[in-house]
C-alpha cells in the first residue's frame, strides 16, 4: 500500500469524523436550546377587573327569563284546565243526549 492510497483513506476517515461531529454538535445545541424553552414557565394572565354592571346585566336578563318562563308556565296550566272542564262538560252532555234517546 502506498502512502498516497494511505493518505487518501485517512483523509475520507477525517472526513466522515467531521461531519459526524457537526451533526452531534447540532444535536446538542438543538437539546440545549428545547431545555431551555421548557424551563421558562408562561407568563400569568392579567387579572381583569370586577364589573358590576355586567354581572347585574346577567342577573337581570336571569330574572326576566325566569318570569317569562313561570308566566308561560302558567298559562299553559289554566289552558289545560279550561280544556279539561270543557271536556268534561261536553262529556255530561253526550251522556245526557245519549239516555234521552
Amino acid at each position: 500500500m502506498s502512502d498516497i492510497e494511505k493518505a487518501a483513506r485517512e483523509a475520507v476517515e477525517a472526513a466522515d469524523n467531521a461531519e459526524m461531529v457537526r451533526q452531534i454538535a447540532a444535536i446538542l445545541a438543538a437539546q440545549q436550546l428545547l431545555a431551555q424553552q421548557q424551563t421558562q414557565a408562561p407568563a400569568p394572565a392579567p387579572r381583569q377587573e370586577f364589573d358590576a354592571k355586567r354581572w347585574l346585566v346577567i342577573g337581570g336578563v336571569g330574572v326576566i327569563g325566569a318570569l317569562v318562563l313561570s308566566v308561560f308556565a302558567v298559562a299553559i296550566a289554566v289552558g289545560a284546565s279550561c280544556a279539561t272542564a270543557c271536556l268534561l262538560v261536553l262529556r255530561s252532555m253526550w251522556r245526557e243526549y245519549q239516555k234521552g234517546r
